[in-house]
């Protein structure tokens, strides 16, 4: 009975194999979440000095969100994806800014210096950067795939 006990839950535990080839979705998508989440809040760090807890979320949730869409993203020419996901990260930082900027109050980021801006939350010169980082990424992506 206790080999039983053990065959059960050995059988129930992922191999890396299966993480690889994505026979666990679950595992993998919280992997790909907390690999975006850190990457984005290195970013900030890097740039800014400090970042904030919302931040980290919306890194993770754009990461899966690009995750989700690789094969439409994988599929267009390099330049048409990293628009792509440009526009997806703008757009969450765009919502993430509205609740936490201006309905929260909580003064997590203000663009409203920078020209070209929306309601202080997204300017065109970080999309561009979203651009250049999708560019980059997507590319190495394509690349190795």
């Amino acid at each position: 009975m206790r080999v039983e006990g053990l065959q059960h839950v050995h059988n129930n535990f992922m191999s890396m194999k299966d993480l690889i080839n994505g026979e666990n979705s679950l595992l993998l998508e919280i992997i790909v979440f907390i690999l975006g989440a850190a990457a984005y809040a290195m970013i900030e760090v890097l740039f800014r000095g400090y970042t904030h807890w919302t931040m980290v979320l919306t890194g993770g949730a754009c990461v899966l969100t690009l995750y989700y869409l690789q094969d439409w993203l994988l599929d267009m020419p390099l330049v048409m994806s990293a628009l792509a996901g440009a526009a997806i990260i703008t757009f969450y930082e765009f919502c993430v800014g509205v609740i936490v900027n201006l309905q929260l109050g909580w003064g997590v980021w203000d663009y409203s210096r920078m020209p070209g801006n929306i309601l202080g939350q997204i300017c065109p010169a970080f999309t561009a950067m979203w651009f250049g980082l999708c560019l980059v990424f997507l590319g190495l992506i394509k690349l190795f795939s």
